[in-house]
């Protein structure tokens, strides 16, 4: 529970800060309507649906006002890198920033169906008090004149008119369906299943929120909700004059009959500062985009792998980011991202399994080898958690399949920083598992991985790297083969000194064993790979830290982009 509170101290505070602010706009918006004399006429016909509406909207205001803040990937690279509030555990929190848009976007589609709900309410209820003819107060107010300078209530002009005909044509309720329509589409699309199986669905329909941010600026513009002008209060006010309201129109009357005014749209006002924040982060992706990519050596691995080496002048970047990738020859749009496989000190590299039909395209497009090379646009790079490795004396690496890659990058890292003498690591050991389903994904870091093993021999540190490979996918001949050749000194399957097993990590027995071997160290766990691998290494960190914070800590890490 203590390395727990550790590590989510920060994400738990600012969690209950923001659904703080969701509680309090919401009561103070509800409150303020259902309670302000300026909207007491408005009541009579709309009843307490008046106030949850407004509430909603307020609440819809603030939650769209914060869902484009977590992608703006460079104002997050920015404060990880060059801001040192944001470092270790604070900074760590900025890896979350995907599953903060996806909790602000739970919150705009409650609120949404509230807003809805309350409105479609709203729009009965003038129906109703529109064809009433029973002289009551709603009634009276429902059938002020709809002229020039003289305000009204009640959209609803005539009694003939329906909801349904209000909805489509008015500017409130058409934006509103728009938008609508355009969250459920966005919402749908971005489920788990559609983003893995279908990226292009999910990244095309997501792109609707331009249209969305759109509707919504010009949907408060039409607002249905109207209240009682101040001016009008000093001639008509509700607590004197409400109950004589059938001697408004009488000249000898003090009462006067009351004018309305709708209410100034606000939605605009909330997202102003982070639509042009966001404006500006595109204009900066799209210029870094443009500028040109030599693809130096494209190397075609096993498993559907491909392997790009390129240069890009000034480009500059830190172990275990990403960068996003766009070919122009496949689509001019879309834009994948995908971890940089090479280290700080050479040119950078990125490995591209085919997974979908844009991967498998663009490694199509390589192995045509009397084809052009197609063009790369290279947006990025962008930091991640992976960054971190170093700032912990005992790393555990853990690289499911493809998801090797942020690895390779710091391995490459490792193997530069040890040709040096002088350099100043403040890690100790690194532990480093690979999990691959097929035989022949070894192959794509093989190289490093023996000329690792050479380098940790020849400099006398051999303890330094601990890594174990793990096939999860093989064939009973194979196993045997394997088995009657366990004593040579290299393993049949890789080359390397280090023997592959077969089967998935004992994660209990690899946590206790490294628990024992570091009792009083801090030992950063980074995980890219599966939520389900996710779940077993977190449990296990909270398992194997001591509640002692003297005592030996694991803090989990998730790659997320």
């Amino acid at each position: 529970m203590g390395n727990w509170v550790v590590n989510h101290w920060f994400s738990v505070l600012f969690l209950v800060a923001w659904l703080g602010l969701n509680v309090f706009l919401f009561v103070h918006a509800f409150l303020s309507f259902e309670k302000a004399t300026k909207y007491y006429y408005t009541r009579q016909i709309l009843g307490s649906a008046l106030a949850w509406a407004r509430a909603s909207a307020r609440c819809l205001n603030f939650n769209r006002m914060l869902i484009l803040l977590p992608m703006c990937r460079n104002l997050l690279s920015f404060l990880r890198g060059t801001c040192s509030f944001y470092r270790s555990t604070l900074r760590k929190q900025l890896d979350h920033n995907l599953a903060f848009h996806k909790l602000v976007g739970y919150m705009i589609c409650l609120h949404t169906a509230i807003h809805i709900i309350a409105h479609l309410f709203n729009l009965e209820r003038y129906s109703r008090s529109r064809q009433a003819t029973d002289g009551s107060l709603a009634s009276i107010l429902s059938n002020l004149p709809h002229q020039e300078n003289y305000s009204w209530l009640n959209p609803i002009q005539s009694p003939n008119t329906t909801v349904v005909y209000v909805t489509f044509t008015s500017i409130a309720g058409l934006t509103g369906v728009i938008i609508t329509v355009a969250l459920v589409l966005m919402v749908t699309s971005a489920m788990e299943f559609i983003r893995r199986s279908y990226f292009e669905v999910f990244w095309y329909t997501h792109h609707i929120f331009i249209i969305y941010f759109i509707g919504l600026g010009i949907h408060g513009l039409g607002g249905i909700v109207w209240g009682q002008t101040e001016e009008s209060m000093a001639e008509n006010h509700p607590h004197k004059c409400a109950e004589f309201f059938d001697k408004w129109d009488d000249p000898a009357s003090y009462c006067k009959p009351p004018q309305f005014e709708g209410l100034p749209a606000e939605s605009w006002k909330w997202i102003l500062a982070p639509g042009i924040l966001y404006i500006f982060e595109r204009i900066l992706r799209f210029y870094r985009s443009q500028q040109k990519v030599v693809i130096t050596k494209v190397v075609m691995h096993p498993s559907k792998v491909l392997e790009l080496q390129m240069h890009k002048h000034g480009f500059s970047m830190e172990v275990g980011q990403y960068i996003f990738v766009n070919c122009p020859s496949i689509s001019s749009l879309e834009r994948h991202p995908f971890t940089l496989t090479s280290a700080p000190e050479e040119d950078f590299s990125i490995h591209i399994r085919a997974v979908g039909d844009w991967t498998e395209n663009l490694i199509r497009t390589f192995e045509q080898q009397y084809s052009p090379v197609p063009r790369i646009q290279v947006d990025g790079p962008f930091g991640t958690v992976s960054e971190d490795v170093f700032q912990y004396e005992v790393a555990v690496l853990v690289g499911a399949g493809i998801g090797v890659t942020p690895f390779a990058s710091i391995l490459k890292s490792i193997w530069y920083k040890f040709q040096h003498t002088d350099h100043n690591l403040k890690t100790q050991k690194i532990y480093f598992y690979w999990i691959c389903r097929e035989m022949g994904a070894f192959a794509w870091f093989n190289d490093l991985l023996a000329s690792l093993e050479q380098e940790m021999e020849e400099l006398g540190k051999v303890g330094f790297l601990n890594y174990r490979l793990f096939l999860t996918g093989w064939d009973s001949n194979f196993a045997g083969h394997a088995a009657l050749n366990f004593d040579k000194a290299n393993d049949i399957l890789t080359g390397l000194k280090q023997k592959t097993f077969f089967g998935r990590p004992m994660w209990d027995n690899e946590f206790s064993t490294i628990a024992t071997a570091h009792p009083k160290l801090a030992v950063g766990v980074f995980l890219c790979g599966p939520q389900t691998l996710a779940k077993s290494l977190s449990k296990c960190c909270h398992q194997y830290s001591s509640l002692d914070p003297r005592k030996v800590q694991f803090y989990f890490n998730k790659e997320n982009f």
